[in-house]
């Protein structure tokens, strides 16, 4: 590469920026009530960079989880536009596909482990049966599951529910990873435990996540950077870089970094 192709330092991560796989120009989104119009979301501005982990925090209904659902196209933006690899989200998705994990895990309750992450590649690609169990095994391996690939939904912790539900995200082979709120049901501890699950899948993988969170100190353990809303309407208050150098281990919770890159993210969600 020669000096005048070179491109910038992106300084959160130490590496060279990548460019923007999701570019987000302008969005708005007004829902009707009985009451008259709400604006969920208002002249929202973003770039998402290719291979990025980006959180997306603020308080309850400032239009997080709207913004995730305008990008995939399950909501269309009243103004603006969304881009997805210079395509709109519904031409990308006729060749690929954004992977998706929620808070619950919304597993089929009479499929195994192993037939719940089956089930996109049965019904979206129509892959035979036997390459689906061993795809199914693989993606159960990666989650560190292997050996309860015929458990059923209600043998596994919450926390192993989870961790079928990002094999399931994963056997779409997505370049994009959006996850809203995925641990906010679970305790503490195992909440932590699958912070460096999430970390450990993402550095394996070529994915770009988009991550949903009211955590700050989750937010601030997973991300490159991370986005700051406001509400009423949801609006992007800030744009913070990361600090704390990776790869992240438990430790870096008591850094200096991340104990005063916590305190700004609390002042900013509380001006």
């Amino acid at each position: 590469m020669n000096a005048g192709s070179a491109r910038p330092l992106d300084p959160a991560l130490g590496k060279a920026a990548a460019p923007p796989v999701i570019e987000i120009d302008g969005v708005s989104v007004r829902f009707d009530s009985a009451q008259g119009p709400v604006d969920a979301l208002s002249d929202i501005n973003l770039g998402i960079a290719a291979g990025s982990f980006t959180s997306i925090i603020g308080r309850s209904g400032c239009g997080k989880s709207t913004l995730l659902r305008a990008i995939t196209g399950l909501i269309r933006p009243t103004s603006g536009s969304v881009q997805v690899q210079g395509q709109s989200s519904a031409d990308y998705q006729r060749t690929r596909r954004f992977g998706f994990v929620f808070q619950g895990d919304s597993l089929f309750p009479w499929k195994t482990a192993a037939g719940n992450v089956e089930m996109p590649m049965e019904v979206v690609q129509g892959m035979p049966r036997a390459a689906r169990r061993k795809r199914a095994e693989e993606l159960l391996r990666l989650v560190r599951l292997d050996g309860f690939e015929d458990h059923y939904p209600a043998q596994l912790s919450g926390g192993m529910r989870q961790r079928v539900s990002i094999a399931r995200a994963l056997s779409y082979e997505p370049e994009i990873l959006m996850m809203d709120e995925p641990f906010g049901a679970l305790d503490e501890f195992t909440r932590r435990e699958m912070h460096d699950e999430v970390i450990r899948i993402w550095r394996s993988r070529p994915l770009t996540v988009l991550f949903v969170t009211h955590s700050l100190s989750e937010a601030l353990y997973l991300s490159d950077r991370i986005v700051v809303m406001a509400p009423r309407p949801g609006r992007v208050k800030a744009v913070i870089e990361v600090e704390t150098p990776r790869p992240l281990d438990p430790s870096a919770r008591t850094s200096a970094a991340y104990l005063r890159q916590m305190t700004e993210l609390e002042a900013l969600l509380d001006a």
